[in-house]
């Protein structure tokens, strides 16, 4: 198995960066996209990264356009979208895929570790496929907004299903654990 940490990608702004870089933090790794009906979480992301930063807390977002060309922009797009209609201050990478054969390494890593989500993925499927939108099967990444938790050593540690937003219980406790460890 792949030390997660140690898989390299692209920021935003174009530098070199690994999970490795923010060892020590509690991470929570969200597939994110500007025109998706659940766009509006960026929101609910930015208020818990600003909430929990200062205890060693980072949200990761990783722009990625493989559901329905949900996240047509280039990378500069993005960065104007999310920062004039969600102030987003936490990390974003360039953008990546997430499921198919140009998966990037670190989500196969990511869907091999944790290959089902919490939070009902069977029903937001079920949704998603009465829309006639052909869903993907596990351990894929479902749809955008995807979250994955990651604790302070690199273990993946959580999996929680796109429609479970950001401020959920579930996930705050989640982190809040692993902040705690």
């Amino acid at each position: 198995m792949t030390d997660i940490q140690e898989i390299p990608f692209t920021t935003i702004d174009g530098q070199q960066s690994s999970l490795g870089d923010l060892a020590g933090n509690v991470v929570l790794v969200v597939n994110v996209a500007s025109k998706c009906g659940l766009t509006p979480q960026y929101e609910a992301l930015e208020s818990l990264y600003e909430a929990k930063r200062d205890q060693g807390f980072t949200i990761l977002g990783f722009p990625a356009n493989d559901f329905m060309g949900q996240e047509p922009g280039t990378d500069e797009e993005i960065v104007d979208f999310c920062t004039s209609n969600y102030d987003v201050q936490f990390p974003l990478a360039s953008k990546i895929s997430v499921v198919g054969d140009d998966q990037h390494p670190l989500y196969k890593e990511l869907t091999t570790t944790i290959p089902h989500a919490e939070g009902d993925p069977e029903a937001f499927r079920s949704r998603l496929q009465g829309f006639k939108i052909d869903t993907t099967a596990d351990p894929d990444v479902l749809w955008n907004f995807e979250k994955f938790l990651v604790a302070k050593d690199g273990t993946v540690v959580r999996r929680f299903a796109p429609s479970m937003t950001p401020d959920d219980p579930v996930i705050t406790a989640a982190i809040d654990e692993q902040l705690a460890n």
